[in-house]
């Protein structure tokens, strides 16, 4: 089957085609460390963690580059606000961005540069673009691009300039010879401390956000590489302006295919620091378990909306709970590799060769627990438990994620109880049977006798 990308730059779906056959190169963009990472984040890391798993099961070598912007106007407030270095701030913040992605279950990409490591090659770049006329120096020291002198800006966003353009003024005092040029390299300001600067060919200052991303791609993976992602709020201006730096250098694409995961909406408002309205993923896991939170953004496509409550996270716990209780009622065999001939691995496999469609996924996963719990079968128990793994999920021992933070009371199991009686005099055998193996997965042992049903934690 062929794998086919949902291409935001083409706004269609696109039949796969690594530049090297069997290998891909694949740069997403990462966080700006200066505080914890919430859900926004833990959706992209888990949406591109899902692709860069499927590219791997379908029997490509990923080289896969998630950035880290360690140098950026927040950070340097946040450090001087708290009183540290900038180097002590990011560093706890990438400390703390690795325990929640290993706690999500998100495998570490095989390259993960900090832009601080990167300033010489995004200095070489800005000289090229001036170079080539397509930058400018500012009396004030900084560096700006000149839109305007790159003739596809707005093909990413799909905007024409005059409609960029509308509602924009040029400020007086910042340089610019139009309002949408951007900025390469930052003057240093007196104000800020001296591990923010670096000397240039331009004059001491820092480089802009845009460059870095630019620059680490290129250096890391070449001029044109496979897939480059992120989330849709960095479709522009990030993404636009990356295109136009690049591209404008080089005269060759950026990324053959680009990927834009949606947003995590709060009351259908995105979530996002700036706006208030952000749950940390430290937050979050306190009150649900991390697989959980992993499925719960497993579960929607990649490229849709996701609303989150804690309505939704106990719906995708209880959904769950349901295909570990057939794991747990049925140990699974374990499988050296999965026959993707099979008929619940090949609907599998055509979903997620659809734009990497987890919810058609998660859909199969759910047909084959009923079937391991109708037919009692550990091989098809074994494949589901390695279909899950290609997501990320059912790798626990089932007892012990069916336990955690479970207690059920004894008006829950009484109520249980009945509805299974009501199976069994119903001649719903299968149901009356799941019941007793979900019951039996959270420590309740039930015992039948001509008198009735009792029980006993086991």
């Amino acid at each position: 089957m062929t794998l086919r990308i949902h291409n935001t730059l083409t706004r269609a779906l696109e039949t796969f085609s690594p530049i090297t056959p069997g290998v891909v190169r694949m740069y997403v963009c990462g966080m700006t460390v200066y505080d914890l990472c919430h859900l926004g984040h833990a959706r992209s890391m888990v949406a591109f963690d899902v692709v860069q798993r499927w590219l791997k099961a379908s029997g490509y070598q990923v080289e896969y580059v998630r950035n880290i912007t360690d140098i950026d106007d927040k950070i340097i407030q946040r450090a001087v606000d708290n009183g540290e270095t900038l180097r002590a701030l990011t560093q706890r913040m990438i400390d703390a961005l690795h325990q929640d992605a290993d706690a999500l279950g998100i495998e570490r990409p095989q390259h993960e540069p900090r832009a601080t490591d990167f300033v010489p090659q995004m200095t070489r770049l800005i000289g090229q673009l001036e170079s080539q006329g397509l930058a400018y120096r500012v009396p004030n020291g900084d560096v700006n691009f000149s839109v305007r002198k790159f003739p596809g800006y707005g093909k990413l966003s799909g905007k024409s300039l005059d409609e960029l353009h509308a509602g924009e003024r040029v400020a007086v005092l910042d340089g610019k010879q139009d309002p949408l040029d951007f900025v390469l390299w930052k003057s240093a300001k007196p104000q800020e401390p001296e591990e923010a600067k670096w000397a240039s060919p331009f004059g001491p200052g820092r480089p802009g956000w845009h460059i870095e991303c630019s620059a680490m791609a290129c250096e890391l993976l070449g001029q044109t590489f496979d897939i480059h992602g992120g989330g849709a709020d960095l479709q522009f201006p990030h993404h636009e302006n990356e295109i136009a730096q690049s591209e404008g250098a080089s005269g060759q694409a950026l990324a053959r295919y680009w990927m834009h995961n949606g947003f995590i909406n709060v009351d259908n408002e995105k979530m996002s620091k700036s706006l208030g309205n952000f749950f940390t993923i430290r937050d979050v896991l306190k009150v649900f378990d991390a697989e959980t939170i992993r499925f719960f953004v497993v579960r929607s496509h990649y490229r849709s909306p996701l609303n989150y409550s804690d309505v939704h996270l106990n719906d995708a716990r209880n959904a769950l709970k349901r295909l570990y209780t057939a794991l747990a009622a049925v140990p699974p065999i374990a499988m050296a590799s999965i026959d993707w001939r099979e008929p619940h691995a090949q609907r599998f496999q055509a979903a997620m060769n659809e734009d990497f469609g987890t919810s058609e996924a998660v859909a199969v996963l759910f047909d084959l627990a009923s079937e391991v719990n109708r037919s009692l079968s550990a091989e098809l128990s074994g494949l589901l438990k390695a279909l899950g793994g290609v997501l990320g999920l059912l790798q626990q021992a089932p007892q012990a994620f069916l336990q955690t933070g479970v207690s059920l009371s004894e008006a829950d199991i009484q109520s249980q109880i009945q509805a299974r009686a009501q199976a069994k005099k119903d001649r719903d055998f299968a149901s009356a049977d799941r019941i007793r193996q979900e019951l039996a997965a959270q420590g309740v042992v039930l015992k039948d006798s001509p008198t009735g049903t009792t029980w006993e934690r086991g």
